[in-house]
């Protein structure tokens, strides 16, 4: 089924519509807990492993690293292949890996277990943001990117605190416990995904001749998609230098306890899911370029205040972790919009797993870089995390100068339309 004949059928009824986009939507819920789940646990995994914060970031980056890898690999095949099948058998591939994180015995066996879904969840995840661009047309598309982005909002409200519920209360079963949960929920929404996502493979009509690497490095090298790809990747540097250690620097310095830190993703969660929508309608109307730079700048005011949060009452720790949560999140939907459509539709899929693989790639070497920046003092309080803020804040910066260098694609003159 082509592009056109998909939304043929799913204009047939906005219920069709609506469960395609709910069964994409579960996809990247499940590979997004599945990274996520790591951040809050993070005092677990120092505590059960005997780790650092340095090796706690390695933890998180082994799943970036290894998505990015894999997304470049990706591009090879991604767009060779009819996107229902490719989709379904990565996903099968990516619940088996989260299994396998949650019977890990070391932090050798995790560390390989984590990079395995990365492997995989990289390519599900620009996989879907491929498929919502070859259906939903450019003036629909930020409501739609934003609908299938509420799974981002979702895994904060009932996913993260479900998890971490989990794992404070299985005792038998400890940190395993929320990538057990994960994989049995991805079956489930395999199930969904079978049902409701249609063949497609209208992209299999342009057939690509020559050296395949040949094409995909004149992909590479040209002046707009760099930009993409810079662009993206200081997106993820301001946002991932901050995030995994939210709940660490919350807990050692600001005093939240434990037992709160889950109302932290609780609240968030809750605020961008109800935005995620709400910000995608804003972005169809108002344009994507001004509301990403509305959002580049108001998102700078919670990353500062986050990185140098002193003891205070949990109200307003709550308060500034929702703007957050809000601001940094919502930042993705305009721009991934934008991104989608610098490429010529053909291509899409090697271009937006490329994508994938600048995200993956940029948040795993910002949370490295973070890792090196923060250190624990002996009093047990993390220190340093302010410049990290800093560094963040100019990445922010530099994001809403280089979002006015973005442009779509125009076929040339003579070219029929793909």
């Amino acid at each position: 089924m082509s592009p056109n004949s998909v939304l043929q059928y799913l204009g047939g009824s906005k219920k069709s519509e609506r469960y395609f986009l709910f069964a994409l939507a579960g996809i990247q819920f499940t590979h997004i807990l599945d990274f996520m789940i790591m951040m809050p646990l993070g005092p677990q995994f120092i505590s059960a492993f005997q780790i650092n914060t340095h090796q706690f970031g390695l933890l998180i980056s082994s799943y970036t690293f290894a998505a990015a890898i894999a997304g470049v690999f990706a591009t090879y095949y991604i767009d060779r292949f009819e996107r229902r099948k490719l989709l379904l058998s990565l996903y099968i591939a990516f619940t088996l890996a989260t299994l396998a994180c949650g019977l890990a015995t070391s932090y050798e066996t995790l560390f390989f277990a984590r990079a395995l879904a990365g492997v995989f969840g990289g390519i599900l995840g620009s996989l879907v943001q491929t498929i919502v661009a070859d259906v939903i047309p450019f003036e629909r598309r930020g409501k739609a990117i934003g609908t299938v982005m509420a799974a981002f909002s979702v895994s904060t409200v009932a996913g993260v605190p479900l998890s971490l519920f989990l794992a404070n209360h299985i005792s038998f079963l400890g940190w395993r416990a929320p990538f057990i949960f994960i994989a049995l929920l991805a079956s489930l929404i395999f199930w969904l995904g079978y049902q409701f996502i249609p063949s497609i493979a209208g992209h299999l009509a342009h057939k690509a001749d020559g050296n395949r690497f040949r094409q995909i490095y004149r992909l590479v090298v040209q002046r707009d998609h760099l930009i993409a790809f810079c662009f993206m990747a200081l997106i993820m540097l301001t946002g991932f230098s901050v995030i995994p250690y939210i709940a660490l620097y919350f807990t050692m310095n600001v005093g939240v306890p434990d037992a709160y830190i889950s109302l932290v993703y609780l609240f968030g969660g809750i605020a961008s899911l109800l935005s995620s929508r709400y910000i995608g309608s804003l972005a169809d109307r108002y344009g994507k370029k001004r509301t990403f730079r509305a959002l580049a700048i108001l998102s700078l005011v919670p990353i500062i205040v986050t990185t140098n949060l002193v003891p205070v009452p949990i109200w307003l720790v709550l308060i500034n972790s929702t703007a957050f949560f809000i601001l940094v999140s919502g930042r993705m939907i305009p721009a991934m919009a934008m991104v989608s459509q610098v490429i010529e539709p053909k291509n899409r899929g090697t271009f937006m797993s490329l994508i994938g693989s600048v995200q993956m790639l940029g948040s795993g070497i910002a949370s490295v870089i973070a890792g090196m920046v923060i250190t624990i003092s002996p009093s047990g309080q993390i220190e340093h995390y302010n410049r990290v803020g800093y560094g963040a804040v100019l990445c922010g910066l530099l994001t809403f100068w280089l979002v006015g260098k973005i442009h779509p694609y125009r076929a040339p003159a003579n070219q029929p339309p793909s």
